[in-house]
């Protein structure tokens, strides 16, 4: 019995083994890359960085690993650690934002009966697919209004009003069987209560998971520092590996490894309720 189910699972493994090769792939390659020196990165690179003809070679272990590049990027690249903290400062303010107003939105939408409720929430979907193109020249006049450009607000406050996190949580919210709403409250419990001690616990799945996915985006994101902040002592992580030299290749993987790190611990932190939310949570009908 058991042997037959190994037998079915082989294709599955022939084709989940190259793919997940492919996927690591560019990983693997960052990670040792920022083990290689200048010269072995010159090397390996040197079609690419003389503009000349060849192929280029790359090999999977450096074979002279130093920590050079560490070196250079923590105790000799200040720049990288303004814009680490710049990084921070915006993305977690902008995270809080985000559950402050689309944990009640969600429980709204979930739970209430109100006017154009349908045709809101096609609204909110309608603005989740549409790419930062669309609205960025109308947040930049608000913003501009405002006089807020060139602060770390012209990031923070237009990705407080993201409607993806809504959209999740809504669907968290929504397959919370209503028995145990009614239940509680023939108890005597009122709304904020069944919000609090009930909406909010079996919710958790869906708000790690949008405050995972709203890290992940936010924490690489590009358009809106360029677009918002011209003053580049302002600009986050993620703008600073374009600045770094050609010649210093392994500093730029340095920086890449370091980039990538706070995304992947967050990832692993809430590993365990993105799981919990591909299951169906709490009582059933």
């Amino acid at each position: 019995m058991i042997l037959n189910k190994l037998i079915k699972k082989i294709p599955v493994f022939i084709f989940l083994a190259p793919a997940s090769l492919l996927i690591i792939l560019p990983l693997w390659v960052v990670i040792f890359g920022s083990f290689m020196g200048n010269a072995e990165i010159a090397g390996n690179l040197a079609p690419i960085l003389s503009d000349g003809a060849g192929n280029i070679k790359w090999t999977l272990i450096p074979q002279y690993p130093t920590l050079r590049p560490y070196v250079e990027l923590l105790l000799d690249s200040p720049a990288f650690f303004v814009r680490f903290q710049n990084s921070l400062c915006q993305v977690c303010p902008l995270l809080v934002g985000q559950l402050f107003i689309a944990v009640p939105a969600a429980w709204a939408f979930s739970r209430f009966e109100f006017l154009m409720k349908k045709l809101l929430f096609i609204f909110y979907m309608a603005f989740m697919i549409m790419p930062f193109q669309v609205t960025m020249v109308s947040n930049y006049l608000v913003l501009d209004r405002l006089k807020l450009l060139d602060t770390n607000l012209a990031i923070i406050l237009p990705g407080m009003f993201s409607t993806f996190p809504v959209f999740i949580m809504t669907k968290f919210f929504t397959s919370i069987p209503v028995s145990l709403l009614e239940a509680s409250e023939l108890d005597g419990a009122n709304e904020w209560q069944i919000f609090i001690h009930i909406g909010i616990p079996m919710g958790m799945s869906g708000i790690v998971s949008s405050c995972i996915l709203g890290f992940l985006e936010n924490w690489n994101a590009i358009e809106p520092a360029l677009t918002f902040l011209s003053d580049q002592s302002l600009w986050p992580l993620s703008l600073y590996l374009p600045e770094i030299a050609v010649d210093k290749a392994g500093v730029s993987l340095a920086a890449s490894v370091i980039m990538i790190t706070p995304p992947l611990l967050v990832f692993f932190y809430g590993q365990s309720y993105l799981e919990q939310g591909i299951c169906a949570s709490g009582l059933k009908e």
